[in-house]
């Protein structure tokens, strides 16, 4: 059986803006001008903050314009309308690292999702200040370096593993249940482009033991949120969430199964959407173009 033509590859614009008329006929004319196609588009006006957002995406086959040309030619139409933009390609798949601590359950699945081509992203090394998941990296043949870190190493290590991932030019870090935090210098680092998971209990249920507080206060609700990691530890922009229901009749050990569950869903939902440039951060929150 002959496998399916890959897709035409595409460019993608993120815009943000003060919202004013005009905005989609320019970009829209800059395309057509050029003898682009477009595939995808997106908009969203924030009324209260005035702003205007779009996702936009073309093809590139016939475009007019070489890629290394199209940001310089876009310049002056994004200065026009006072234009925060990126520009990306769909065939340019990201570069991401793994960081992990002692779970397996997210690692697990986001290695399966970019085994099976869901993820189409490259995984150059997984991080971690242990040595316990080791033998999956092994297994699914990803380099696997060790950080040790202690509160008297941790601004030595952290530099060490910048250094590391800038080696390896990676563009994004998956935080895949890695239990440490992160100092300012590595999330400055990468600013939006940290991708954290936890559960949703903050900050009613803080501490090591969230799911048994609240199993004792007799929650219905459980949920799981993933979001970029700022310098204010859980309160970045959120990417995606959900949740799943739970009664009397559940033990502790369901609570932790359903919310593992979650977890694995709701982080890989997060990646797929940031390596598909579909999410446009904005303050503290984010527009995401599914």
């Amino acid at each position: 059986m002959e496998k399916p033509a890959a897709p035409s590859p595409t460019a993608i614009l993120l815009i943000s803006c003060p919202d004013q008329a005009g905005i989609v006929a320019a970009i829209s004319r800059f395309i057509f001008d050029n003898a682009g196609n477009i595939v995808h588009l997106e908009q969203h006006v924030d009324a209260e903050a005035n702003a205007f957002f779009m996702r936009l995406e073309w093809e590139i086959d016939g475009f007019r314009l070489e890629r290394d040309a199209i940001a310089e030619a876009f310049g002056p139409l994004a200065g026009k309308f006072g234009m925060a933009w990126s520009l990306s390609f769909s065939d340019v798949r990201p570069r991401v690292a793994l960081f992990v601590t002692r779970d397996n359950h997210c690692l697990y699945d986001l290695l399966s999702r970019h085994e099976s081509g869901e993820l189409q992203m490259d995984l150059p090394l997984i991080v971690s200040n242990r040595t316990d998941l080791q033998p999956v990296a092994e297994r699914f043949g990803i380099p696997f370096h060790h950080f040790p870190i202690t509160k008297e190493n941790k601004a030595d290590q952290e530099e060490a593993e910048i250094a590391l991932l800038r080696e390896h030019r990676v563009n994004a870090i998956v935080l895949a249940r890695y239990m440490q935090i992160l100092s300012p210098r590595m999330v400055d680092a990468f600013p939006n482009r940290i991708i954290n998971i936890h559960h949703s209990f903050l900050p009613a249920f803080p501490g090591a033991r969230p799911y048994h507080s609240a199993h004792q206060r007799g929650v219905k609700v459980i949920g799981a949120t993933s979001h970029y990691v700022t310098e204010d530890l859980d309160e970045g922009p959120i990417i995606a969430q959900d949740v799943t229901r739970v009664s009397h009749r559940d033990a502790v050990r369901d609570f932790i199964r359903k919310g593992k569950d979650l977890e694995t869903i709701v982080l890989a939902r997060a990646v797929w959407l940031h390596v598909n440039r579909r999410v446009l951060p904005y303050e503290n929150r984010t527009v995401v173009f599914e």
